[in-house]
């Protein structure tokens, strides 16, 4: 193409269209795997075994996806088109193979209460899915940062929000397709959807023109020698904290609408959990947008849990949970802490591959972040399980209308993310060194200074 074409704004170069737009569709569609929770416990019924045991497909989801980016990244690294069409296919077959075990598994049928039900779905939901999941996370990541250099932050936010924000956009659907039509005909119509919107992205995505992807050895450093620019210590740091903040995030969300049931909201449970996933999904670009303006893009990290401390030691020393119900204020505020920890979950992931090319250069930015995204697979598998052990262990459960609730094991949730906030934010401050380039404008403040 000729650069008085390119110039012209062709849609061949246009950012948009070859980078937002079909990370858009596919985080748009891999995010609805956070509406599990619409569909867990007609699932447990539907297919005859508890809820618990089906919730363990969810995890394992999660795990795949950050497994699966951690094995694929240099695979995404070389070619956006085959991942995103693997990402794609598994995604969409994930999604209806998992219809097809919930209808096997349904009463009357074959595998109703069959331990291959539960293996099916956890196949489906979990492997299959999970493997979508990553590297069609990381399909777009790349490419969004080449095409918007001047501001990264906002580029790789703007996607990774519609990935938070698939849930808001979602749920009302799930729910009422799931009313009218069933849950496994719910999965096989959105894996059709899915399919049809992931597949046009696939075919949209691709890099600037000019870009050149260094592929040879004299050209393209090993991952561990480009991890080995800096002291080791950094990379652990990012990966820790990155792991603590989905931690907790995942401990409080997995809590999140009994929580708001505890403090007596029941009936706005719906309307509140959407309004989280709008701050999840604000988050992710607000924060990654603010970044962009900071010299050192860990500064929001060091925010996110500075914020996160905050409000979770005023919910814990007002006892807002336990003692909430009937009083405006504790419920404000508990509210408040959920809306902080929803966008600091957010602000984290979109955060993570900016800071990492900061540190790290784009030669090798997908196959890094893929794994730096296995944190995710382990605190996929600890964050609502440790929220779980707690609940279950502590406390009482008493009755609340018709639900059970227990205030105090909620409560308790908040020491053990408030322990880990803590813990992330030292990282933040100690181990986590600035970039070149927040070295380089403090070293040029200080020349200033002396003149």
């Amino acid at each position: 193409m000729s650069e008085e074409k390119a110039k012209s704004g062709g849609w061949r170069q246009n950012k948009w269209v070859r980078a937002a737009i079909p990370a858009l569709l596919l985080h748009c569609s891999i995010g609805t795997v956070y509406c599990w929770s619409l569909v867990s416990e007609g699932i447990s019924k539907e297919i005859g075994f508890s809820k618990g045991a089906v919730e363990w497909a969810f995890s394992f989801a999660i795990f795949f996806l950050g497994m699966s980016a951690a094995f694929l990244g240099n695979f995404v690294e070389k070619d956006i088109h085959k991942s995103s069409l693997i990402a794609t296919i598994c995604f969409s077959a994930g999604m209806a193979l998992t219809g097809l075990f919930v209808y096997l598994g349904g009463p009357g049928m074959p595998l109703h209460e069959s331990p291959l039900a539960l293996i099916g779905l956890y196949f489906s939901y979990g492997f299959i899915m999970g493997i979508g999941l990553g590297t069609g996370y990381l399909s777009p990541v790349k490419t969004l940062m080449l095409w918007f250099k001047d501001r990264k932050g906002l580029a790789t936010g703007l996607a990774v929000a519609g990935f938070g924000a698939a849930k808001a956009i979602a749920s009302p659907i799930m729910e009422s397709l799931q009313k009218s039509i069933g849950i496994y005909t719910t999965f096989w119509i959105l894996a059709g959807v899915y399919f049809v919107m992931m597949f046009v992205g696939h075919l949209l995505l691709a890099k600037p023109e000019g870009w050149h992807e260094p592929q040879g050895k004299g050209e393209k450093p090993s991952i561990i020698a480009t991890l080995k620019t800096k002291p080791i210590g950094n990379y652990i740091g990012i990966w820790l904290m990155f792991y603590i903040n989905i931690t907790c995030g995942l401990a409080l969300i997995s809590q999140e609408k009994m929580i708001v049931k505890c403090v007596g909201l029941a009936a706005s449970a719906g309307a509140i959990s959407t309004v989280a996933a709008i701050f999840n999904a604000g988050g992710r670009l607000g924060f990654s947008a603010w970044a962009d303006t900071m010299k050192d893009r860990n500064t929001i990290y060091k925010l996110i849990f500075i914020l996160s401390i905050a409000f979770t030691v005023i919910v814990m020393v007002t006892q807002g949970i336990k003692t909430g119900e009937g009083n405006t204020l504790l419920i404000i505020l508990v509210i408040a802490l959920i809306m902080v920890v929803n966008a600091g979950y957010g602000g984290g992931f979109s955060n993570v591959p900016t800071l990492l090319s900061d540190h790290y250069g784009m030669g090798s930015i997908s196959a890094i972040h893929g794994i730096t995204l296995s944190a995710w697979a382990f605190a996929g598998l600890t964050g609502n399980q440790v929220a779980t052990l707690i609940v279950n262990n502590t406390g009482e459960f008493i009755q609340h209308g018709d639900i059970k609730v227990n205030p105090v094991g909620y409560q308790n949730v908040l020491y053990f993310t408030l322990a880990l906030y803590v813990v992330a934010l030292l990282l933040c401050l100690f181990l986590v060194r600035p970039t070149d380039k927040a070295l380089a404008a403090k070293e040029a403040k200080k020349k200033a200074a002396k003149a």
